[in-house]
């Protein structure tokens, strides 16, 4: 399966690229002498990119995942199995973005601070450097099923640092060495400080369409766990001011700890989730 993650992969560098129409996305910022736009949406489709949301933007961002389609024609193909994401990202200035959250996985709320530390340029630096960091309240732990269950305990957080090129006009790739930690964990054993290395690309095949895959490499998972690590493939359509992005991903949760470190599903057997992510500016 890692064979098959890192060829998919790579996979895009190896394909030629065409025009795109949205060059307000997609271009050469002339005046700054900056690459922009390496990703058209925030998320790849679980990992997050390096696009930055501009000052007093407000971006607001619906992601869905049905149940495994494994389940088939009883649960509609896992319809009667949703989890949902709702996602508001304000940009304080072009480099500072802050985020709030809730997702019914787990009854999770997160808050996140993104910044930007440098740019991809033409005649200058080769990559673009973006630290995200996240703080995340699971709201569904009982006190009643865990006795000793302390506020602290429902607390995570995740620090990840997103390194994009944009290697040609349609063609883009990441990565995202990620340290994450659960104040709660399971299986037992697993440590509560977690490393993960996520690998993503994108490949844009029309003038309003791209292919995005991702892929998250746990580094320290206990050996017992049931997990798997996170691979998702995905469309991006652009329609204005939304973008659309249709997925496959053997992931249901969408928070960094949750997808990293909870991805039930395994592309072996076909326990694989559909899904979506809406993207609308403001």
């Amino acid at each position: 399966m890692n064979k098959i993650s890192c060829f998919l992969l790579l996979l895009p560098l190896f394909i030629w690229s065409q025009d795109d129409l949205l060059d307000e996305i997609d271009t050469v910022d002339v005046s700054s002498s900056y690459e922009i736009a390496a990703f058209k949406g925030l998320k790849l489709i679980n990992l997050e990119t390096t696009k930055m949301v501009s000052r007093k933007q407000l971006f607001f961002v619906v992601s869905h995942r049905f149940g495994s389609v494994k389940t088939g024609i009883d649960d509609f193909f896992g319809l009667d199995q949703a989890v949902t994401r709702l996602n508001f990202i304000y940009g304080i200035s072009d480099g500072i973005n802050i985020g709030i959250s809730r997702s019914s996985f787990q009854k999770t709320y997160e808050t996140s601070l993104k910044l930007r530390l440098a740019r991809q340029s033409p005649s200058g630096f080769p990559v673009t450097l973006v630290w995200f960091n996240s703080l995340q309240l699971n709201g569904s732990l009982d006190e009643q099923e865990l006795p000793g269950l302390q506020f602290e305990h429902r607390l995570g957080y995740a620090s990840q640092l997103l390194v994009s090129r944009k290697v040609s006009r349609d063609v883009s790739i990441e990565l995202a060495p990620t340290y994450f930690h659960d104040n709660l964990v399971s299986p037992e054993g697993q440590n509560n400080s977690q490393f993960a290395l996520g690998l993503g690309s994108r490949f844009k095949f029309s003038k309003r369409c791209a292919i995005n895959l991702d892929y998250g490499l746990h580094l320290n998972r206990t050996a017992n766990s049931p997990f798997k690590n996170p691979l998702s493939v995905g469309l991006d359509i652009e329609t204005g001011g939304h973008v659309f992005q249709l997925h496959f991903t053997n992931a249901q949760p969408m928070n960094i700890n949750n997808f990293l470190g909870e991805a039930a599903g395994d592309w072996g057997d076909g326990n694989v989730y559909f899904g979506f992510n809406i993207l609308r500016v403001f």
